[in-house]
Parts: C-alpha cells; structure tokens; sequence
C-alpha cells in the first residue's frame, strides 16, 4: 500500500508534530508579584519570567521523595534566585497553581531548605499531567521530622504559574 501526501498532507503532519510537542512539554512561565523591588510588566507590577529567563537562572537539584513521587531527582532554579532576581522584601510567598491552589510558605524557606521551582523529573522536562511545568520540591527526606505530614504536605506546590511576595 503506498502513501501520498501533497504540500497539505506534510503541512498537516507538521502542524500535528508541533502541537504534540507543546502538548508534551509545555513553555514555562512564571509571574511574580507584590513585594518586589524589580519589574518587567510594569502595567501589572510584576516580572514575567519565560521559557528562557527561567532556564537562565543556575540548575540545582534535589533528590528525594514526595508524598506523591516515589525518590527522584528534581531540578529547576532556587526559589531564592527567583526572589533574588526580583528584589522580594517581603517575609511570606503564596504560591498560585493552575487549579486555582494556593499555598503560602516563609521566604526564610528558601535558604533554610534550598526549595527548587523544579521544571525536570529523573531528566524529564515536568508536564501539567505530572506536576509541571514548575512544581514547588523541599528535600523532605533530608528533613523528614520537619517535612512530613499534612503540614509538609502543605508547602509542596505544582502546576505553579505565579508567584506573590507578601508582607
């Protein structure tokens, strides 16, 4: 049996290739808002982190479990280098998920535990189907006394979309 395709047949397939690989891994992107000092959206007062700006910022990782991950190995930027870059003064985040979830933890957090925006998974870019594409990760099984439970629980985030610094 043979195939034919015309200019609109491989178009077709392109276009079907190109959706499939933002389906499979999505741009990242972060808003961050409220305390902070520097912006780049100046009609919202925010900085708008891309795909780019947020690969920018030096990878870290941490490797632990979750309550809903088996041990892994996360990486992303320090959530610290994000609040660095937009001169948070604030002593508080809440966090903003794409189901309308929010939590809020200490930027004292941020050094104390080196909290990851973590966008990979075992070397795997982070999907909204799993966590993505930027999940809140603390090294809980470095500080399992501290860590785990509902209150552990509580301070790990995923789908992020945005940020706000707050008193």
């Amino acid at each position: 049996m043979q195939y034919r395709f015309g200019w609109q047949g491989v178009a077709g397939m392109a276009t079907l290739l190109a959706a499939t690989a933002v389906c499979a891994a999505p741009a990242l992107s972060l808003d961050v808002s409220g305390e902070i000092r520097v912006t780049n959206n100046a009609a919202r007062n925010a900085y708008h982190f891309d795909d780019a700006q947020l690969q920018k910022l030096p990878v870290h990782q941490i490797s632990t479990s979750t309550t809903w991950t088996p041990r892994s190995t996360f990486e992303g930027p320090l959530l610290s280098d994000v609040l660095k870059t937009v001169g948070a003064y604030g002593k508080r985040v809440k966090i903003h998920t794409l189901d309308d979830y929010t939590c809020i933890v200490p930027v004292s957090d941020a050094d104390r535990y080196g909290v990851l925006l973590a966008y990979r998974m075992n070397g795997r870019r982070l999907e909204v189907s799993d966590f993505g594409p930027l999940f809140l990760i603390y090294p809980r099984d470095d500080y399992p006394q501290e860590l785990e439970g509902a209150a552990g629980d509580a301070k790990f985030a995923w789908q992020i979309t945005s940020l706000t610094v707050i008193e």
